[in-house]
């Protein structure tokens, strides 16, 4: 294929030949258990910042794609609906310190949320950190936040361009001067103050010079900073030199009495579990004694009361239990308060004298209260089929914030008086759409292997109540014990107000019910995940919910994978396909950034069982030549350090060099940005107008007329 130039006058989507840019391929084949594998798109791994043919190649893709994107004749429409529906006040959930109120609020269109704190609940509103005068390009966020229980001090991370790599800066809440600590290289990190005059973090050592961005990471450690002093001098609290591979994160008790430590090697839940007294740090140091020694299960820390800690887990109890350990006793043993359920318990926090449990039925959420012995006091009523997030506060509170988001409705916060339970708005958003004109409904279908799966599935009232198929958005994730609920996305109510419907299914693999749903879908049983996929695009189109050329799919990161793999093994079954930073390469993962943690839920691509398996599936290396694929557009960034974009990069090649069929096969790269989280406002418009307009392209919805 060559590379042609770049029309001057529009041309339309349909009639427009595809002519990509040419791909350099080189000879490269290596023998894996026997078996001959071509990797002629490798050198396309390269970063790029330093390597200017990878950049050249960017730059290629992007102007054959943004040619194209540019003649449809959707995307005015939707950008300018997305723009207008994430055009609202939006408050992020308050944090209580020292008599001061922490909140975030982004007024409409600011790329960046701001950080404002008020003297009391009713306080004046006072601006202490506004990220969008970071950057030019709005691409530098603010990212975590935690101020000292005093309220005098507020710690706080920056995030750059989208990079997994944090910057720890403070700031003296009375003034709102930034005091002159600075921490680098953080990541994966909690922010938790050890006292007023110090925090503990974690952390890698310093990368090589070129390979912060796509380099493996070893050595994570837990240092404390003493406020005043320079990293240097930062002290190592505790760290595995012996075990390299692991990763550690620390967190404090409200109460500020115990540090607790969780050591873990990859992304399943399954941790070691160490304590430091706080009250005895002076005499003691930093030295953390050993409460669970074997990493098989998750143990979520809850708080602590006194010499008490409470604990979330799964030991002998696969969708989760509460219990409890007084640290005074002479043989200290964990204590059920709260038996397991059918429901899966998230979360528990401890406010006032109560404690509140988060669970998830059928991918829904559910709140309860209850007492510190594990009695009911009452149910939490939610407005319907929507998440509940939240809760956080300490022993002793009053009150709590929690949030409350569905499909069809923005976050909302509410403030609750624990003694009576009672919630009162503290913001709610003025939105610019009829949500009562949706209907939210859950499905039950069945999938390959007579599993039932749970799926969301959002439509006009008025088109259900005719029986009228649209257009469908299916979107779905399937990995690393993730629970999919519903949520806001002013994306997706742009697809909804444009006449299309939306579906979301809970795939085997996540985390919908427990360790027994995760295991269905991880390491040898990865292919249920993308046979839940596969039977939900079936079961959309035989109950006429979306015509059977009209269906669209979509998944970002493991769900990137998840649509590659479908696309490869089911071509027909769809009309366009968005890939967002997926990983393609199964048998290269491991080799970046964080991609070595990902093998909890892959396996290993050097051990032949998980080769095999892993090779079956691999999105780059089953493309099929000569098959008539549906649409597909790949997005990525090209500075991603979580899911590095070569893997978009390689698949992008060798789909173009597939000739899959007459429909476009294109890329679009982002730059400044990564794997999604910091990303500016402005960035998510156009993203989600070109993204929505390819796909209603493919798909036949038609926008309303402008």
């Amino acid at each position: 294929m060559t590379v042609t130039a770049l029309a001057t006058s529009p041309t339309r989507a349909d009639t427009m030949k595809m002519n990509y840019p040419a791909t350099r391929r080189e000879p490269l084949v290596e023998q894996h258990f026997g078996e001959a594998i071509a990797d002629p798109y490798r050198w396309l791994e390269n970063d790029v910042r330093s390597d200017k043919e990878v950049a050249g190649w960017v730059e290629r893709e992007n102007a054959v794609t943004r040619q194209y994107l540019d003649t449809l004749p959707q995307r005015g429409w939707f950008a300018a609906k997305i723009r207008e529906l994430i055009d609202y006040e939006r408050f992020g959930l308050p944090t209580k310190a020292g008599g001061r109120y922490f909140y975030t609020r982004n007024s409409g269109l600011q790329n960046q949320a701001q950080l404002f704190v008020r003297e009391g609940l009713h306080g004046e509103p006072r601006l202490l950190l506004d990220p969008n005068s970071w950057a030019k390009d709005g691409a530098t966020a603010l990212d975590g936040w935690k101020p000292s229980d005093d309220g005098k001090h507020l710690l706080f991370s920056v995030q750059d361009g989208g990079s997994d790599w944090r910057v720890l800066h403070v700031l003296d809440v009375a003034t709102g001067k930034q005091l002159p600590d600075e921490v680098k290289w953080a990541k994966f990190t909690d922010l938790a103050w050890a006292g007023a005059d110090g925090f503990v973090y974690s952390r890698f050592p310093a990368p090589a010079e070129g390979t912060a961005f796509q380099g493996r990471n070893y050595d994570h450690a837990v240092y404390y900073h003493r406020l005043g002093t320079p990293q240097e001098a930062d002290q190592l609290v505790f760290a595995t030199p012996e075990q390299r591979d692991m990763n550690h994160d620390a967190d404090v008790t409200q109460d500020g009495r115990y540090l607790v430590i969780r050591s873990s090697t990859g992304t399943d839940s399954r941790q070691q579990v160490r304590y430091v007294d706080l009250q005895r740090r002076t005499r003691d140091g930093w030295n953390p004694r050993t409460l669970v020694a074997e990493p098989t299960n998750d143990w979520k820390l809850v708080a602590s009361t006194g010499t008490r800690l409470w604990f979330v887990t799964n030991k002998d109890a696969p969708r989760y239990k509460l219990v409890v350990i007084d640290l005074a006793e002479r043989a200290p043993q964990f204590r059920q308060v709260v038996a397991e359920r059918d429901e899966l318990l998230e979360r528990a926090t401890i406010i006032g004298n109560h404690l509140i449990l988060n669970y998830l039925k059928d991918a829904a959420s559910h709140a309860e209260i209850v007492g510190l012995d594990g009695k009911s006091v009452r149910d939490l009523t939610l407005a319907g089929l929507g998440t509940a997030s939240g809760f956080d506060g300490k022993p002793g509170d009053p009150e709590t914030f929690y949030s409350y988001s569905s499909f069809n409705q923005p976050a909302a916060v509410f403030r609750m008086d624990i003694a009576t339970g009672k919630s009162e708005p503290f913001a709610q958003p003025a939105i610019k759409f009829d949500p009562a004109k949706y209907l939210i409904e859950q499905r039950f279908y069945t999938s390959k292997d007579g599993t039932k799966v749970p799926m969301f599935v959002v439509r006009s009232k008025a088109a259900a109540a005719a029986g009228k198929a649209q257009p469908t958005l299916l979107y779905g994730y399937g990995g690393f014990d993730i629970s999919l609920t519903p949520g806001y996305s002013a994306v997706r109510m742009a697809w909804l107000e444009a006449g299309g419907a939306f579906a979301m299914a809970n795939l085997r693999g996540g985390g919908e019910y427990g360790k027994a749903w995760h295991d269905a879908g991880r390491l040898a049983n990865k292919q249920n995940v993308f046979d839940d996929f596969i039977a939900a695009g079936e079961y959309l189109i035989a109950q006429g919910i979306t015509p059977k050329d009209g269906l669209s799919i979509q998944g970002g990161s493991n769900g990137g994978l998840l649509v590659g793999a479908v696309v490869n093994q089911r071509p027909d079954l769809f009309a366009a396909a968005n890939a967002a930073v997926g990983v393609m390469d199964m048998l290269r993962f491991d080799r970046f950034t964080a991609g070595r943690y990902w093998v909890d839920d892959y396996g290993y691509p050097e051990k032949e069982a998980d080769f095999r398996v892993l090779r079956k599936y691999s999105p780059y290396h089953n493309i099929r030549s000569g098959v008539d694929y549906p649409a597909v557009l790949v997005t990525t960034a090209d500075t991603d350090d979580r899911v590095v974009p070569g893997h978009s990069f390689k698949y992008t090649a060798a789909l173009q060099q597939a000739q899959a069929g007459p429909k476009p096969h294109l890329i679009r790269i982002e730059t400044r940005a990564g794997h999604g989280s910091g990303k500016p406002t402005d960035k998510v418009i156009d993203e989600g107008a070109d993204v929505l307009s390819f796909l209603a392209k493919w798909s036949g919805l038609e926008t309303p007329a402008q």
